[in-house]
């Protein structure tokens, strides 16, 4: 490893451990991702199925919202960890359907 590729190295351990310590009031999915250290793709699904705290922002980009999730969110999921899975989802093929609690 020559001199070079050792200081793009230690360049990018610097760069990663200035994104951690900055503080932002809402992170997107990828940052939270990373500052985590999961992949945003379960991230998101955390957003989606209500594992994390995190709410739909408009980007400026496309017709689609994006996820935004809080500071204060980031430190509840660093000391707790995830939240419990929401009780009355209905999951097609599971069987749990939410209602009156009749059959579909």
């Amino acid at each position: 490893m020559t001199i070079d590729e050792r200081l793009e190295r230690i360049e990018a351990a610097l760069l990663l451990l200035c994104e951690r310590h900055e503080t932002k009031a809402w992170y997107s999915v990828e940052e939270f991702a990373r500052l985590v250290g999961r992949s945003a793709f379960t991230c998101r699904e955390w957003c989606r199925r209500g594992r994390i705290h995190a709410d739909k922002k408009q980007s400026g980009r496309g017709a689609h919202a994006a996820w935004a999730i809080s500071h204060d969110e980031l430190e509840r999921y660093r000391r707790e960890g995830l939240l419990a899975e929401p009780q009355e989802r209905n999951l097609p093929g599971s069987g749990q359907f939410s209602g009156n609690g009749s059959s579909p």
